[in-house]
């Protein structure tokens, strides 16, 4: 059979081939498609340049930082920012206690969620629409920040890492995605486990769980993105305990010393000048530590992410 470029042979399921006409592309189409990776080229430059600015400053000459020579490519290249920055211990000490309320939180979150999510899927629940209707409702109202502060301190939470993570255990949003996404799933894989005489715990443990990787998935993302940046927690509970700052905490404060050092600065005062610098390296350093953790994440997690945000999201 002579080849024709206009026509494509295609295996169906049933193991048949079958030939389909490839439509030819217009000079409109054509136009499109070139708007649409030019316009997507420029978003992605967008989003990556900030990243990109802060880190070749980082490993940039400090003199050439501070004169603005450094924008598009790095200068006088060097790693010693990010050596001096270990040599801080208090540094060290906020990124471990940022690492353990991620892993911890978001661990215990995200069974929390799937376990609450499956029960408000069953109708033997006891007042199921009465608690359902409750959980929604205190995504929408709230006491506010000092009656807040009020109740975590009556807990006994406050000083205390504990206040990481019990708070953020509870997530509404996520439990409604958890309960959407079970939905989904066909009622015939629980009864044939209940036939074979499993119980409800070994049933969302074996079926549900397994089943349920891509919206788990997607709240660990949002679980582990809301506990990496999260400050304010830090800093109004932790105020006598400088050892559970966490890192986006420490990177408030060098930003706020950084602030009120360009305050004081005049023409004459060379050392303030290079303290100023100093603590703008610091800052993009500190802030590049912050940022990739979590970038590198993402990754690996984003085909579930697609997935369960998708699926997860098609009922209420």
């Amino acid at each position: 059979m002579a080849e024709n470029k206009n026509e494509v042979v295609v295996k169906t399921k049933s193991n048949k081939f079958k030939v389909i006409k490839r439509n030819r592309m217009t000079f409109g189409d054509r136009i499109f498609y070139l708007l649409d990776y030019l316009f997507f080229t420029v978003f992605t430059f967008t989003c990556i340049f900030p990243f990109y600015y802060i880190f070749i400053n980082t490993i940039s000459d400090i003199d050439k930082v501070n004169k603005g020579m450094v924008n598009f490519v790095p200068k006088g290249i060097t790693f010693q920012n990010y050596l001096d920055l270990m040599a801080v211990s208090d540094l060290g000490t906020a990124l471990m206690v940022s690492v353990a309320r991620t892993i911890i939180g978001t661990a215990l979150m995200v069974i929390a969620t799937a376990f609450v999510g499956y029960l408000m899927t069953k109708d033997e629940m006891w007042n199921k629409k009465f608690f359902y209707r409750f959980l929604v409702i205190t995504m929408y109202f709230n006491a506010g920040l000092i009656p807040w502060y009020m109740n975590m301190q009556m807990l006994g939470l406050t000083n205390h890492f504990t206040a990481y993570i019990i708070p953020s255990i509870v997530a509404p949003y996520n439990i409604i995605l958890v309960k959407t996404y079970i939905e989904s799933i066909p009622s015939e894989l629980e009864e044939s486990a209940f036939i074979d005489g499993a119980s409800y715990m070994q049933v969302f443990r074996k079926v549900i769980w397994p089943l349920s990787k891509p919206i788990l998935a997607t709240i660990a993302i949002f679980g582990a993105v809301g506990n990496w940046n999260s400050f304010q927690d830090s800093l109004i509970l932790m105020s006598n305990e400088p050892k559970l700052y966490t890192l986006q905490h420490r990177l408030y404060i060098y930003l706020t010393q950084t602030s009120n050092i360009g305050k004081v600065i005049s023409s004459d005062k060379t050392a303030v000048k290079q303290a100023a610098a100093s603590a703008k390296i610091i800052k993009y350093t500190i802030s590049m530590v912050s940022i990739v953790p979590i970038l590198l994440v993402y990754p690996f997690m984003q085909q579930y992410f697609e997935e369960g945000i998708m699926l997860g999201a098609v009922k209420g």
